[in-house]
């Protein structure tokens, strides 16, 4: 069976962070490392890294200083590949976590199963959340060929096709995209229900849409395309202004001339992917 490694970015995740370590602790394939990575957090999330490294041989952490805003996009990432220098053993399957999950115990195991194909390069399962009842139920509002940021596997050739993680919003878009530009699958596993036991995107600062709107410009979607794709958004959060803060941060990152994260072919490829996707679904 092929091996994996775990990064898991946290901060101030004091509440959540101990479930998340327990429910990976105890699944029936173990990881060859785990990195959890402190990203300057001012609660006892380093605490609970503390004790769970000295109780475990495969878990480790380290100290990652950065900005105290509670961002989306390249926070994470520069925390993830803070932890990813730290990762001694070779591995087959690379996995990035949030501190705030819960996994079921057969998790990896049948993550695994799915990369023995040397054409998956990305993997996981469907996010749930708690409603007001107590229930945990589907927060998928992505297509469902689509693994939330929350939770992703990528196969080791895969991840070094697409050149490692973007550090900016909408990093967990351009990574499917790429797998997908380079000739990998993108696979979702709907059995496995991973709690999420805080909603997406709580916490996060006020800027965190306009950062969103940026992404598209970012990703070489062009004007219609970030268009629809901000009104899909708003639908989506319920939220009309949220359709004009997103595409304020678009025209901010376009008159700002913000650096693309892809080249111009893997734009094209993208953008004619996305309108595929928005012509088969007008004829479904």
């Amino acid at each position: 069976m092929k091996t994996y490694s775990v990064i898991i970015p946290a901060h101030n995740e004091a509440n959540f962070l101990e479930g998340m370590l327990q429910s990976l602790c105890e699944q029936t394939v173990s990881a060859l490392e785990i990195i959890l990575v402190n990203d300057n957090a001012t609660d006892d999330t380093e605490t609970i890294m503390q004790r769970f490294s000295a109780a475990h041989k495969n878990i480790s952490y380290v100290n990652h200083e950065s900005e105290a805003a509670h961002l989306p996009g390249a926070k994470v990432i520069h925390a993830f590949a803070f932890g990813l220098k730290h990762l001694k053993q070779p591995y087959d399957v690379l996995v990035k976590l949030d501190a705030d999950l819960l996994l079921p115990k057969d998790y990896f195991e049948t993550i695994l199963a799915v990369f023995e194909d040397p054409k998956v390069g990305i993997a996981g399962g469907f996010c749930y959340e708690q409603n007001k009842a107590g229930d945990w139920v589907l927060n998928h509002p992505m297509g469902q060929d689509h693994v939330r940021g929350a939770f992703k596997a990528y196969s080791k050739d895969c991840f070094a096709a697409i050149e490692g993680l973007r550090p900016a919003m909408g990093w967990d878009t351009v990574d499917e995209l790429l797998a997908r530009y380079f000739g990998f699958s993108v696979q979702t596993l709907p059995q496995l229900r991973v709690k999420h036991r805080r909603p997406i995107g709580a916490g996060y600062a006020p800027q965190a849409a306009q950062f969103q709107g940026a992404a598209f410009y970012v990703l070489r979607y062009g004007w219609l395309l970030s268009v629809l794709a901000s009104l899909k958004n708003a639908i989506l959060k319920k939220s009309f202004p949220a359709f004009f803060r997103l595409l304020s941060g678009y025209r901010k990152a376009k008159s700002e001339q913000q650096p693309f994260l892809i080249n111009a072919e893997q734009g094209k490829f993208i953008r004619a992917y996305r309108w595929n996707k928005i012509k088969n679904k007008k004829k479904a």
